[in-house]
């Protein structure tokens, strides 16, 4: 693109001004600007200003016919016949993993994809350590491997595709590693106009989670899904290393069921957790954000005193290949949210904005239940599944997430019959951490410990490594 083509495309928009500091700016970043103003959909960008220009509307009534959606436990024969067909579709690599990674650790105050951030109690191993090694467990057991699917963003691509190569993939093999990467968005100032981040660059964002279904046509791992023979896509965050990532008796579940989308979810531990909440309306299932809801929504309970909308979503899901084929292409809605982000003033100095100031635009993965035939939502124990890594301090931290993970493991430990000694808050007195290839799972651990390779000293730290 040339700077007249450039001149040109922005004035038909209205944003002109993105080329202002054209003659004080260097000849490698003029090209840098030339080039990411031709990757700019700008009739998304015309979408993006009608949006912003009618935020203040009131919003349709998708809610008055809102009811809580219905949620299934599995326990007894139900979760057998579940776990025999999940690991039915395991053993015949039927199964893939997808990971949405594309964040950076910024609020963690850590520079670099937040996957690489460490998490480990006793290794400082990294977020997705647990993750790949959970996948070359799982293939050990069954005898076939889980394809991994890493969606990333154009801010931490590279670095994340270093960070698996210095780690030699985790055990994993390269083959079965599949990077590809999500769309970037401008953000939009309160006139509707792209916001330049330096004097020669356009701020630019990852599209969010719902940007998944279409990057992963644009990439290719559809098709490879396809090649490989794969069904069922387990789907989940990098920030939360409880997750039981391909859960066999969740991907049986979903398969017995014939689901398109298959949501796990669990009780909110407070009325203003900020999860989404399951529901039904209009005779279709979806998720509600809680954003969303009114206070006397959130708060609102039933007569035996439980909440009314007691389940969150907390983006664990199976999606059918098929379903992820007929998705790519539909186009989901844009969601817009104010935000701070950094801009250039008209002196060309970069300004640090205390308070929000810009508009952001993503695309959120759980809409596309609404084009969904068939869905199930399937409750689990979020002890055991769900303590992610968000915040710096406080709630859902590093400190939270390794106490969590340490009680985790000191109860399956607890489990194969070694006593562990516990504060009076319920969690170990001494850390503790698993390697997912020495032990995934209660039962796995009791075959540890009962063939002796566990060698566990109770009253101090405990670190257990598959010996490779």
């Amino acid at each position: 693109m040339t700077k007249d083509e450039a001149d040109r495309i922005l004035r038909e928009h209205g944003q002109e001004h993105l080329l202002r500091f054209w003659d004080v700016i260097s000849a490698e970043e003029r090209a840098g600007l030339l080039e990411q103003i031709s990757g700019i959909d700008f009739d998304t960008v015309e979408k993006m200003k009608k949006m912003l220009a009618d935020k203040d509307k009131p919003a349709a009534a998708v809610q008055a016919d809102m009811e809580a959606a219905p949620v299934s436990e599995l326990d007894g024969e139900a979760r057998d016949a579940a776990y025999r067909d999940g690991t039915f579709e395991l053993r015949n690599g039927r199964v893939a993993a997808l990971v949405v990674a594309g964040g950076q650790g910024t609020r963690l105050g850590f520079e670099g994809p937040k996957g690489c951030f460490a998490i480990g109690p006793i290794s400082g191993e990294s977020l997705f350590y647990f993750h790949a090694r959970k996948l070359l467990a799982l293939e050990r057991r069954w005898g076939a491997p889980v394809p991994f699917y890493v969606m990333t963003s154009q801010s931490n691509d590279a670095a994340t595709r270093k960070f698996f190569e210095d780690n030699s993939y985790f055990g994993l093999s390269k083959d079965n590693v599949f990077f590809f990467t999500q769309a970037m968005w401008p953000a939009l100032d309160a006139a509707g106009r792209i916001i330049l981040d330096a004097p020669g660059h356009i701020f630019m964002g990852p599209d969010g989670h719902g940007g998944t279904l279409s990057a992963l046509k644009k990439s290719g791992a559809l098709d490879d899904m396809v090649k490989r023979g794969i069904r069922s896509v387990y789907y989940f965050q990098v920030d939360n290393p409880m997750v039981d990532i391909c859960d066999p008796a969740f991907i049986g579940y979903h398969i017995r069921n014939l689901s398109d989308i298959s949501v796990k979810v669990c009780a909110k531990r407070d009325p203003n957790e900020g999860l989404g909440v399951v529901v039904t309306s209009g005779g279709k299932s979806r998720i509600v954000e809680y954003t969303e809801l009114t206070p006397e929504q959130k708060n609102e309970r039933r007569a035996d005193g439980e909440l009314r909308f007691k389940f969150g979503s907390v983006a664990i899901h199976v999606f059918s290949t098929d379903f992820l084929i007929r998705e790519a292409d539909a186009g989901l809605p844009m969601h817009i949210a104010h935000k701070k982000v950094p801009f250039v003033d008209e002196g060309g100095s970069v300004i640090k904005p205390a308070s929000p100031n810009a508009f952001k635009f993503e695309k959120f993965i759980f809409d596309a239940l609404a084009d969904a035939r068939t869905t199930v939502n399937l409750a689990f124990d979020r002890q055991q599944e769900f303590s992610p890594v968000k915040n710096a301090d406080g709630s859902d931290s590093p400190e939270t997430c390794r106490k969590d993970l340490s009680r985790k493991w000191a109860w399956w430990l607890e489990s194969a019959g070694i006593v562990i000694p516990f504060d009076r808050y319920g969690y170990p007195l001494h850390s503790i951490e698993v390697d997912p290839c020495f032990a995934d799972s209660p039962s796995a651990m009791k075959i540890a410990v009962e063939e002796g390779r566990a060698n566990i000293n109770p009253q101090g730290d405990i670190l257990l490594k598959c010996a490779e």
